[in-house]
C-alpha cells in the first residue's frame, strides 16, 4: 500500500524528542506572538474607535487586529531563512542520523549537534535558504512535467479533473525540499549544489512511487490537521471572548493559527520521517538517469543554474583552501 513504516516514523520522532520539543516551543511561541500582537492591535484599535460611533469602533478594532497580525507575520517572514536553517534542516539532520543507525546526543546537545551538521554541509543560513528556493523551483518544474505526461493520456474527461490533479501535486510536493536536504546530509555531499542536482534527478525518475506515497501522506496529514483545527476552536473562541469588541470571526483565524503551529511542530516532522524512508528505499542503489537529467535541464532554468552554482561553490572552497595554505615558497 505504501513504502513507509508508521512505527519507524514514530520511532524517529521518539529518538529526536529533544528536537520535537524544540519545534513545539518555537512554533507555539510564534502562534502566541501572533495572538498577543493581534490582541494588542485590537485593543489599540478599540481605544481609538472610542472617539467615534459603534460602526467606527468596530472597524478600527478589526483594522488594529489585522495590523498586529500582519506585523507579526512580516517579522516571521523576515526570519524564515533562520527557521529553515535551525529548525527544519536541523531536525532533518538528526532524523537522517537516526535512520542510519548513529547514536544521537540527548537533551539540548541534540540541537547543537544538528546545528553543527547543517553548518558543516551548507555554511550560512542565507546559503541554505538560497539552495532551498532553487530546489523548490526545480520541484515545480518536475510537477509541470508530470502534469504534461498526465495531460496526453487518452482518458475521457481528463481536462475536467486536471484542476484537482494540479492541486494534489502542489500539496504532494510540499515537503520534497526537506527530503532533498535529507539526501544531501545522508550522502555527506561535499558540494550541496551538485548533490541537490543528483537528488532531484533521482526524485524525478522515481516520481511515480514518491507521488503515490505522498497521496497517502497528504490524506493522513489533512485528516490530522482538520482534527487539530476542530480541537483548537474552543480555546481560540475563549481568547476571542477576552478581546475587546465584536471579533467572533477572529476565532476561526486563531484556531487556524494554533492548528498551523501544531501541524508544523508535530505533524510535519512525522510526514518528513515517512517521506525520507520512501526516498531512501526507492532510490537505493540507483544512479541519476541522464535522460531525466536532460529533461530537467530542458524544463528548468533553475536546474541548469545549479551547475553554475556548483562550479562557484567548488571555486570558492578551493580559493579558501589555497588562502589557508598561503603562498608557496620559491
Amino acid at each position: 500500500m505504501w513504502d513507509f513504516s508508521i512505527g519507524t516514523s514514530f520511532g524517529l520522532m521518539a529518538r529526536t524528542a529533544p528536537f520535537v520539543l524544540f519545534r513545539v516551543v518555537v512554533y507555539l511561541a510564534i502562534a502566541l506572538a501572533l495572538v498577543v500582537l493581534t490582541g494588542t492591535g485590537a485593543g489599540v484599535g478599540y481605544g481609538v474607535g472610542s472617539f467615534g460611533d459603534e460602526s467606527f469602533q468596530a472597524s478600527s478594532t478589526a483594522w488594529g487586529a489585522f495590523a498586529g497580525f500582519g506585523l507579526t507575520a512580516g517579522v516571521i517572514f523576515f526570519f524564515r531563512d533562520y527557521l529553515l536553517y535551525i529548525v527544519k534542516a536541523g531536525h532533518v539532520a538528526v532524523m537522517v542520523e537516526a535512520l542510519q543507525g548513529r547514536a544521537l546526543p540527548a537533551g539540548q546537545g541534540q540541537i547543537a549537534y544538528a546545528r553543527a551538521i547543517v553548518a558543516s554541509r551548507f555554511g550560512t543560513a542565507s546559503a541554505l535558504f538560497g539552495l532551498d528556493l532553487v530546489i523548490k523551483g526545480v520541484v515545480g518544474a518536475i510537477t509541470g512535467i508530470m502534469q504534461g505526461l498526465l495531460a496526453i493520456l487518452p482518458i475521457p474527461g481528463l481536462d475536467r479533473i486536471m484542476g484537482v490533479v494540479r492541486s494534489y501535486l502542489r500539496m504532494a510536493v510540499g515537503l520534497v525540499d526537506e527530503v532533498i536536504l535529507g539526501h544531501l546530509l545522508a550522502t555527506r555531499a561535499e558540494n550541496p549544489w551538485t548533490g541537490a542536482q543528483q537528488a532531484l534527478v533521482l526524485y524525478a525518475q522515481n516520481a511515480r512511487p514518491m507521488l503515490v506515497n505522498a497521496a497517502w501522506l497528504t490524506g493522513i496529514v489533512w485528516i490530522l490537521s482538520l482534527l487539530v483545527f476542530l480541537v483548537m476552536l474552543a480555546p481560540a473562541a475563549a481568547l476571542v471572548w477576552l478581546m475587546p469588541g465584536d471579533l467572533a470571526a477572529a476565532g476561526v483565524a486563531l484556531a487556524f493559527v494554533f492548528a498551523w503551529a501544531v501541524k508544523a511542530a508535530l505533524i510535519e516532522p512525522f510526514a518528513i520521517a515517512c517521506l525520507l524512508q520512501v526516498f531512501f528505499k526507492v532510490t537505493a542503489g540507483q544512479t541519476p538517469n541522464p535522460e531525466w537529467e536532460a529533461k530537467l535541464a530542458g524544463a528548468s532554468d533553475k536546474f541548469r543554474d545549479m551547475g553554475r552554482r556548483a562550479a562557484e561553490w567548488t571555486a570558492s572552497r578551493f580559493g579558501a583552501a589555497q588562502g589557508q595554505m598561503g603562498p608557496k615558497e620559491v
